[in-house]
Parts: C-alpha cells; structure tokens; sequence
C-alpha cells in the first residue's frame, strides 16, 4: 500500500499539543512590525487553538 505524505507546508504552520489540539501563530506579526503599536505585537505573540472547523482539516494535511 502506498504511504500517507503529510503537507510540508501544513507541517511547518502548526503543531499538535499533547491533547490533541492544534495551535496556529496568529496573522499580522510577519513584517512591518515598525509601525505597529507595542501593545498589538505583544497580543499576537504566542499560540492559539485553531478553530474547530479547520482543525478536521489540517489534522488531514499533518497525516
């Protein structure tokens, strides 16, 4: 039978916690951090679950 290959662009976007849910980095704290306020990079730093509908999805893509 041939193999499952997961995505590798999935691979490298999220990771699965030891429960099971998958995080994602939040959008906006890629480039252009200049101008934006402190406060706003601070809030997006950090991991946050993906939301149910996606994660069906990407546990797919992960393999």
């Amino acid at each position: 039978m041939p193999k499952n290959k997961s995505h590798s662009g999935a691979g490298k976007r999220f990771r699965v916690t030891g429960s099971g849910k998958i995080m994602r980095r939040r959008a906006n704290k890629n480039h252009l951090l200049e101008h934006k306020p402190t406060k706003r990079t601070r809030r997006l730093s950090g991991d946050v679950p993906l939301a149910p509908a996606d994660a069906k999805k990407i546990k797919k893509l992960l393999g």
